[in-house]
């Protein structure tokens, strides 16, 4: 009985000991609720007496109006702890502005490539075998160029070309300019004489050949008459001194005076041996050790439909080995540009002493004089008057008038006379094709005291590039 009232004791305690511990359980989730409770905004709890209130966060929004969360009757409770804020960022430093290119040494000049073409063809109709009386047939002549602007104060020029002398440098000199009146020209040169050397380049000119006074190769009777007076272009080694004036705005004066290397003859020579002078197997040196002596001087009226150039030129020296053989060339030339059309005239005259020998009745075709002397002197001059002008944006028209004359003894072998002359009247178009590209037709007639009368027909393509 005892026994039975002790198991019920224990029995009693167990069960007061499970609910005492059931009841501890739902106090403590009951606490665990309300402290959940009392955290939402209503009612926020004391903050810690060292924590500063931080701000509430942005509240959430919608596309249209914003909300605006209720005003707190306490003071907000703190946030989750956030990141400190970012350190501010210093701007970049300016990108410094990009230091000026340095061109090198070649980079600073200023370099020109220029050139021209002219296919020529030659006909001679009234030979059977042109050939003998001319270098017909086609001919071409070709010229480069290349200029170098080291500055406004130097600059250099080569320039080679090939046409029926083979190739040749025509050109390769410095200019050292001191002012517009005042350049020094050093080298290998066309030195300054006349009109037509300045507008040598066959796609410079309207017509296929050069007036017979610069003629170099294509006149017809060439060996006769042993080319024209001064070949163009003539080429030589030298100094020249040049400038330009200008007196206002309308009128210019241009000036050049100039030692060269000059004419060359053969040992004991009646006449300059031109191929001696472009050479290249007698190195381009003089051959009597005496400089040549020339200059030019021109003025020009210029106005916008109207300009006028008169010049004259001078050249002498002596062109022997053994420099005893003096000579004379003079010119004078008149250009007239009407708005698109020129009228160009020339003249020049050449006075040469030529080596008469132990005797020179047997050298040459005419006795002596009056007096019984052989007159050592022979003089050689011609001049040509040419209309250029444009029929349309085209077809430009070119005639010419033009004629040589010598007067003199003549080697015993020579079938000119004491005084011969020809005269060649030229027709001619120049025809566009694409741009600077022209075609060139002429019609020659030669009219020749000592030989029968030539026609000769040129038709030639030329053009710069």
């Amino acid at each position: 009985m005892t026994a039975i009232r002790l198991h019920a004791a224990e029995a009693e305690g167990s069960f007061v000991n499970r609910l005492i511990r059931s009841t501890a359980i739902a106090v403590i989730v009951v606490c665990a609720q309300v402290a959940v409770v009392h955290a939402q905004p209503g009612v926020p709890p004391e903050p810690p007496p060292t924590t500063a209130p931080e701000p509430a966060p942005p509240p959430a929004t919608t596309p249209t109006t914003p909300a605006t969360p209720p005003a707190p009757t306490t003071a907000p409770a703190p946030a989750a702890a956030q990141p400190p804020p970012p350190e501010p960022v210093a701007p970049p430093p300016p990108v410094p502005a990009p230091e000026p290119e340095v061109k090198s040494f070649a980079q600073q000049f200023h370099r020109n490539f220029a050139g021209s073409v002219q296919l020529d063809y030659m006909y001679i109709p009234t030979e059977k075998t042109g050939r003998s009386i001319a270098l017909d047939g086609a001919t071409a002549e070709v010229s480069l160029k290349l200029a170098m602007d080291f500055s406004n104060k130097i600059t250099s020029s080569v320039k080679v070309c090939v046409a029926c002398h083979g190739f040749e440098v025509a050109s390769a000199y410095f200019d050292l300019r001191a002012a517009d009146e005042l350049n020094f020209r050093v080298g290998r040169f066309t030195p300054a004489f006349g009109d037509f050397p300045v507008r040598y380049d066959p796609a410079n000119h309207r017509t296929s050949d050069k007036p017979l006074i610069y003629d170099m190769g294509r006149m017809v009777r060439i060996t006769e008459w042993n080319e024209g007076i001064l070949p163009a272009p003539w080429v030589d080694n030298g100094l020249e001194i040049n400038g330009t004036h200008f007196f206002g705005t309308h009128l210019q004066t241009d000036y050049a005076v100039y030692a060269i290397g000059g004419p060359r003859g053969d040992t004991n020579p009646t006449d300059f041996d031109f191929k001696l002078s472009r050479d290249g197997n007698s190195y381009y040196i003089d051959n009597n050790s005496r400089p040549v002596i020339g200059g030019q001087l021109a003025a020009s009226a210029i106005t916008d439909d109207l300009t006028v150039t008169a010049g004259v030129s001078a050249m002498a020296g002596t062109y022997d080995p053994a420099h005893t053989l003096p000579f004379q060339i003079y010119g004078a030339h008149l250009v007239f540009r009407i708005k698109d059309a020129f009228l160009r005239m020339e003249y020049v005259t050449r006075r040469t002493k030529m080596y008469l020998g132990a005797d020179p009745s047997m050298e040459f075709k005419y006795g002596p004089e009056s007096n019984g002397t052989f007159d050592p002197y022979f003089s050689k001059d011609g001049g040509y008057a040419e209309f250029e002008a444009p029929i349309n944006q085209r077809v430009t028209v070119v005639l010419r008038e033009d004629g040589m004359r010598r007067r003199g003894n003549v080697d015993i072998d020579s079938p000119l006379r004491s005084e011969s002359a020809v005269l060649r009247h030229t027709a001619g178009l120049a025809i566009g094709i694409y741009q600077s590209l022209r075609l060139k037709v002429s019609y020659e007639y030669y009219d020749f005291s000592d030989f029968k009368d030539e026609q000769v027909i040129h038709v030639g393509i030329a053009g710069p590039f």
